[in-house]
């Protein structure tokens, strides 16, 4: 049979693994694919630039177009990111009857509904695996190695940059500023670190996740999104002392009223496997009805480790090449024709437990009064902790688990305890959840 021409847009990081992986691999994933698979063409803003890739044998160019509408290329793999122009690329290079890899999560967050509905009606392949947790397989494991499953919820660290920083403090009790900057000096972390530690990053991943967990369109802008800007090295201690630790966690679970995705700090119990993914790791727990808790664990980002989710989707789309469009398996798991029409809760209406810390004044009857307040909405406590003040302070902290809960009650109880006057400042809520 003869080769598959594929054509790479983008030379960075990822480009340059995935050129470097399918050329290592070349026999090996020609036994697997059943034909070879060669890059012929790539595109790069820079030709002059040293890479980390072999680009022999590759003709280069600046212009992607150049790739999109040759017509011997058959798969274009769109490794450069953002999801502004390179919308329009896909577009055209779908339009151009052509199958596309990509590894860009907002895109398929944002724009994957549009998308996909055109590769549809061109009968082409729009494989996306390495757009969540770089070399974990976890878009083929739920969307096909759990599709006899209902799955009931998912959550998972998606974001090897949040998790590092998290790790540090933990582990060195350091204050999220000074991990910031040295998670940028690694590179880690980009100079405008927003998309990473505000959780925008993980929120586009979550939105893939869900939507091909539960069947329903991508709506990225319906997922509840909150940093770990806030969270201090003060909690990180005090989780501990609880046997908790906190981790920005993507969450997507489905209710009898609707499903919560939600994207924020959270406390889980130690003992826990996924508690004790660090530094820049990724890890995702998904439970189904039939087969109960799984976890997939590895490499949420890198070149090699983001290439190897490319390749393998570059040797499925080889693999369905001569399969009738119709009995491919669906971008997004379920016939899209089925797709949920399923409503997405706000923030107010998800059930969550929480960890609690104010800081009163020491007072009598300060605790009775809290308790009051979290007893009048029906909020159980599950433990309290009352520390000694800091050196030259007068208030002291108070520490609180409570049991599951409505957010509602939670907001308006907290606003109730605020407006104390013998509580001072703001209180730190953290949502807490046990993942049994």
């Amino acid at each position: 049979m003869k080769p598959i021409k594929v054509g790479v847009l983008g030379l960075g990081t990822v480009g340059g693994g995935t050129v470097n992986v399918l050329k290592r691999n070349a026999a090996e994933i020609a036994r697997r694919a059943g034909r070879e698979i060669i890059i012929t063409r790539a595109s790069a803003k820079d030709l002059t630039k040293q890479r980390i890739c072999d680009t022999q044998g590759i003709i280069l160019t600046t212009d992607p177009l150049d790739i999109i509408n040759d017509p011997e290329i058959d798969i274009v793999l769109e490794l450069i990111g953002g999801a502004g122009a390179v919308k329009d690329m896909v577009l055209t290079a779908i339009a151009n009857g052509k199958h596309v890899v990509t590894a860009n999560k907002s895109l398929i967050a944002l724009h994957g509904n549009e998308i996909f509905a055109k590769a549809s009606e061109q009968g082409v392949i729009v494989a996306f695996e390495a757009a969540v947790a770089g070399g974990i397989p976890i878009i083929k494991a739920i969307r096909e190695g759990l599709s006899g499953n209902r799955i009931q919820w998912l959550a998972g660290i998606i974001n090897g940059t949040g998790n590092f920083i998290l790790t540090e403090m933990r582990d060195k009790g350091r204050d999220f500023a000074d991990v910031l900057a040295e998670a940028q000096a690694l590179g880690y972390a980009e100079a405008d670190p927003t998309f990473d530690v505000e959780g925008i990053d993980a929120a586009h991943k979550l939105t893939i996740l869900a939507s091909i967990a539960f069947g329903i369109p991508l709506q990225f802008d319906k997922v509840y999104t909150e940093g770990i800007t806030q969270i201090t090295r003060t909690d990180v201690e005090y989780a501990e002392q609880l046997g908790y630790r906190i981790k920005h966690l993507g969450i997507a679970r489905q209710t009898p009223e609707g499903i919560e995705l939600r994207v924020h700090p959270t406390l889980i119990p130690e003992r826990r496997l996924i508690a004790n993914v660090d530094g820049v790791k990724n890890a995702v727990l998904v439970e189904g009805d039939a087969v109960g808790p799984t976890l997939y664990y590895g490499a949420g980002a890198g070149a090699e480790p983001t290439a190897s989710a490319v390749v393998a989707d570059v040797i499925d789309v080889v693999r369905a090449l001569t399969s009738d469009p119709e009995n491919r398996v669906p971008h997004l798991a379920f016939q899209a024709d089925a797709l949920a029409d399923i409503p997405l809760l706000s923030s107010e209406r998800f059930k969550t437990a929480y960890y609690l810390r104010l800081n009163a004044e020491d007072k009598p009857g300060v605790l009775a009064d809290v308790t009051r307040i979290l007893a009048v909405h029906n909020i159980s406590i599950e433990a309290i902790i009352q520390k000694e003040p800091s050196q030259g302070e007068t208030a002291i902290p108070i520490i609180m688990l409570t049991q599951v809960t409505l957010e509602q009650k939670m907001n308006a109880a907290i606003a109730e305890i605020e407006a104390l006057p013998t509580v001072t400042g703001k209180i730190s809520r953290i949502r807490l959840e046990t993942l049994g």
